[in-house]
């Protein structure tokens, strides 16, 4: 992901976080990041940035920072494979383990992280702005 990549992100942004979405600052915030902590993604069809995700990593560990995908594209595995290039940037980067808050009211997401592996460590009890609670999820990276 560039900042060239940011209006339409943003977008996508506001649309799929309505309640909390992060502002302008925080995604460029992100982005000045990269590579040293940080490692964003875009899936595009055509000229259409259909999804993105982000990872940070601080020594060996590894955190979820964000995915999204448009609503009508979803279940097509764009989810799916912006995670694995998530996971693959991770042990690329040495991490050990990574982690991830994800919406107590999205079981849908929380499947796709299970099948991937992440288990359910804890709850951080209203995290979101709405008031929702996360569940905090882990994964071990192997080599």
């Amino acid at each position: 992901m560039t900042e060239a990549d940011l209006p339409a992100v943003m977008s996508l942004e506001r649309a799929t976080f309505p309640l909390d979405a992060w502002s302008e600052g925080m995604m460029r915030g992100e982005l000045a990041d990269q590579p040293r902590t940080r490692h964003y993604v875009v899936a595009v069809d055509g000229d259409l940035i259909i999804g993105y995700a982000g990872l940070a990593v601080a020594a060996d560990q590894a955190d979820v920072q964000t995915i999204a995908v448009l609503s009508e594209r979803q279940g097509e595995g764009v989810g799916s494979a912006m995670l694995t290039e998530l996971l693959d940037e991770a042990r690329r980067r040495a991490a050990q383990e990574i982690f991830l808050e994800v919406r107590a009211d999205n079981p849908r997401a929380r499947s796709v992280y299970e099948r991937f592996g992440f288990e359910e460590i804890g709850v951080r009890r209203r995290y979101y702005d709405d008031g929702t609670d996360a569940i905090m999820m882990k994964r071990k990276l192997d080599g």
